[in-house]
C-alpha cells in the first residue's frame, strides 16, 4: 500500500511538473470575493490581477500566461507593462515596463496582439514589434517599426491604429478620419449652423478605410498596402474571426448632431445617435462616412446634416452597406473578441465581446457605456441582440461627467485556459474573469441578473425629458452644457488626451478677444493646456447669436474655480464684425 501511494505520488509530482513546463496550470485560481468591484453573470467569477499599472489600452496574453498591456501613453519612461504570475495565485507578481518609443511618435496607444512570436503593439501613428523570446518576460531586443503613418494630419483625431493578422499572410490597419464629417469648418462663422461637408470628401483619399498590408515586412508606409473598404470614421476596436475567417470591426459613429445643427436635431438624438456600428468588413465596400450615418432605432442609413441630411432623408444612402447590428451612439467600441476557448458555456463560443469605454458627449443625458457586452452569434451572424457581460467599472450609475467613473474598460483578450482579461483605462486595473460554475446548466436563469442591469442610467436608453439631467438648470448652464459640455464636460474637467479643461486655463481667463475668436472660428491643431498637450478639433458656433455666446463665455470665466471679467454680447459683435463673410 504504501509503494502504491509513493509510486502515485511521484506520477502526480511529475504532471506537475511537466504541466509548469509546458504552460500554465489550468486549475483556476481563487476569485475575489467582490469580483474585484464588476458584476457578471452567475456562475462567474473575477480577480484582479494588477492594479494602478498606469492607463491601460489594449493587451494580450502569451501562451504561457504573461500578460502584455500597451499604456495609453508613456507611464514612467515606458509605453507598455508586462505581468507574470509565478505563484499560481492570478496576481501578477512580477511587473516590468518596457517597449519606449520616440515621444513625438508614442502618443495615444492603442494596440497590442501576438502574432508569428512576435509582439506587436501601435500608438495614433506607428506599428511597433518586438520578439519574443523562450521563457522570457521582457523582449529584450528594441522595438522595430513595422509601419509608420508618415502623412500629415495636422489634427490627431480617430487615426489611431489598431492591428489585425489573418490567416492568410495579411495584416490590416485602419486610418482613421480626423475630422468629424469631412466638414470644413472655416465655413461656419456667420454661416450655417454646423458646416458644410466637402463633397467629394478629399480625407478619403488616405482616410476612413482599412488597408491590407503583407504581414512579414517592416518599415511599411501605407502606400505599401492596398484599401480594402472605405467610410469608415473610426476604428479602434478590430479583430479576425478565426471561425469565419472574416475581419471585423465596431465603428465609432459620428458627434454633435445637435450642438453643431440644433434646429435639425434635439439633444436627446445627439445623445442617442448615431450608432456604434458592427461591421464584418468586406473588400469593395463602402460603409457611408461622412455622408451617411446609421440610426440603429430606424435601421437605416439616413443622409449626414453636413450634406443636408434632416434624420430622415436617407437619398445617396440607399447604395451603403448596413452594418450588422447597431448600438446606441457614444457608447465608445474600444476592443472587439471572439471567444474560442472551452472554459466558458458553450453559448459564449464564437461569440463576440465588446468593450465599451463609455460616453464624453452625451449630455445633457447621462453617459452612457462603461461595460463589457456579449453578442450571440447564430448560424455565423449576431443575433441582434447584446447582453451585459461585465458591469461595475464606473463604480456609480448615473456618470454626469466622464472623470466620474472610476474605471472605464478598454481591452480585451482570453488567456491560454479560456480565462477573459479585462483592462481599463483610468488607473489601469486588470480583471481575470472566469467561469467557476455549471456549465451545462447554464442558462436564462443565471443571466437575469444580468439583464437587469439594461434598466440602469449608464445603458438604458434615456427618457427624453425625465433624464434630461439639465432641465432645471438656470439658462447660462443649460447652454454651457449643451455647447460646450459635451466635449469639455459639466465640471470643466475636459477629457484628459482629447478635450482640454477649462479650470485653471489660460484660454479662458485670458486674453478676451483670443477666447471669442475661437468660438466664432473653431479651433484645430496642436494646443496646451496647463502643460498637457491636445490636438483635436473645436467646431465654431459662430452660429449662436451674440447674447448666447457673451452668456456661455461669461460662466465659464467665473465657473470651475475661474474668476475673470464677463464678456459682453458687444465684444462679441465687434469682433464678430472683423470676421470674413463666409
Amino acid at each position: 500500500m504504501f509503494l502504491e501511494r509513493s509510486i502515485s505520488a511521484k506520477l502526480l509530482l511529475a504532471g506537475a511538473l511537466l504541466v509548469t513546463a509546458c504552460g500554465p496550470s489550468m486549475e483556476l485560481p481563487q476569485s475575489d470575493p467582490d469580483n474585484g468591484g464588476l458584476f457578471l453573470p452567475d456562475g462567474f467569477a473575477a480577480l484582479v490581477v494588477a492594479d494602478s499599472i498606469g492607463p491601460a489600452r489594449h493587451l494580450a496574453v502569451r501562451e504561457n500566461g504573461d500578460v502584455y498591456v500597451k499604456l495609453r501613453f508613456s507611464h514612467k519612461g515606458f509605453g507598455n507593462v508586462a505581468l507574470r504570475d509565478t505563484s499560481g495565485d492570478g496576481r501578477a507578481d512580477i511587473i516590468q515596463r518596457f517597449g519606449d518609443v520616440e515621444p513625438r511618435r508614442a502618443g495615444y496607444g492603442t494596440g497590442m496582439l501576438i502574432h508569428d512570436g512576435y509582439l506587436y503593439f501601435s500608438t495614433e501613428l506607428n506599428v511597433y514589434r518586438m520578439k519574443l523570446a523562450p521563457n522570457a518576460l521582457v523582449p529584450t531586443d528594441s522595438a522595430e517599426l513595422v509601419l509608420e503613418d508618415d502623412h500629415d494630419h495636422g489634427v490627431h483625431w480617430h487615426i489611431t491604429k489598431p492591428v489585425a493578422f489573418d490567416d492568410k499572410g495579411y495584416m490590416y490597419v485602419p486610418f482613421g478620419t480626423p475630422s468629424n464629417a469631412c466638414q470644413d469648418i472655416g465655413q461656419t462663422p456667420n454661416g450655417a449652423p454646423g458646416g458644410t461637408g466637402l463633397d467629394p470628401c478629399p480625407e478619403l483619399e488616405l482616410h476612413g478605410g482599412i488597408w491590407r498590408f503583407k504581414a512579414d515586412k517592416t518599415g511599411l508606409r501605407q502606400r505599401d498596402g492596398v484599401r480594402i473598404t472605405t467610410g469608415l470614421r473610426s476604428i479602434v476596436a478590430m479583430r479576425w474571426n478565426p471561425g469565419d475567417k472574416g475581419l471585423y470591426v465596431v465603428m465609432h459613429g459620428r458627434d454633435n448632431l445637435h450642438s453643431l445643427f440644433p434646429d435639425r436635431f434635439t439633444a436627446w438624438q445627439n445623445a442617442m445617435l448615431p450608432a456604434e456600428e458592427l461591421i464584418r468588413v468586406t473588400d469593395g465596400e463602402d460603409y457611408g462616412w461622412p455622408y451617411c450615418y446609421y440610426d440603429q432605432m430606424q435601421d437605416k442609413k439616413v443622409l449626414a446634416p453636413e450634406y443636408g441630411g434632416d434624420g430622415k432623408t436617407v437619398g445617396r444612402c440607399a447604395e451603403m452597406n448596413l452594418p450588422l447590428m447597431g448600438f446606441p451612439g457614444h457608447w465608445a467600441p474600444n476592443d472587439l473578441l471572439f471567444y474560442r476557448g472551452n472554459q466558458f458555456p458553450d453559448r459564449y463560443r464564437n461569440g463576440a465581446f465588446i468593450a465599451f469605454h463609455g460616453s464624453t458627449n452625451r449630455g445633457p443625458y447621462p453617459q452612457a457605456g462603461y461595460f463589457v457586452a456579449f453578442v450571440p452569434f447564430e448560424n455565423g451572424k449576431p443575433n441582434g441582440q447584446f447582453e451585459v457581460f461585465a458591469d461595475g467599472f464606473a463604480g456609480v450609475d448615473t456618470i454626469v461627467n466622464t472623470q466620474d467613473a472610476q474605471h472605464r474598460p478598454v481591452g480585451l483578450a482570453e488567456g491560454p485556459d479560456g480565462s477573459l482579461y479585462i483592462t481599463e483605462s483610468r488607473r489601469g486595473k486588470l480583471w481575470r474573469v472566469m467561469f467557476t460554475g455549471d456549465r451545462k446548466n447554464f442558462g436564462a436563469d443565471q443571466l437575469r441578473s444580468m439583464e437587469a442591469r439594461k434598466e440602469l442610467a449608464h445603458i438604458r436608453t434615456p427618457d427624453e425629458i425625465e433624464d434630461d439631467l439639465q432641465r432645471h438648470l438656470p439658462r447660462q448652464v443649460r447652454l454651457y452644457n449643451t455647447f460646450c459640455g459635451t466635449c469639455h464636460q459639466r465640471d470643466g474637467r475636459g477629457v484628459r488626451g482629447r478635450m482640454p479643461p477649462l479650470r485653471d486655463s489660460e484660454w479662458v481667463y485670458g486674453n478676451k478677444q483670443r477666447l471669442i475668436a475661437a468660438v466664432l472660428n473653431g479651433l484645430q491643431g496642436p494646443l496646451t493646456v496647463n502643460g498637457e498637450h491636445y490636438n483635436s478639433v473645436m467646431p465654431s458656433l459662430g452660429y449662436l447669436s451674440d447674447e448666447d455666446i457673451a452668456v456661455i463665455l461669461t460662466y465659464v470665466r467665473r465657473e470651475f474655480g475661474n474668476s475673470a471679467s464677463a464678456v459682453s454680447a458687444d465684444e462679441v459683435a465687434s469682433l464678430r464684425s472683423l470676421q470674413p463673410t463666409k
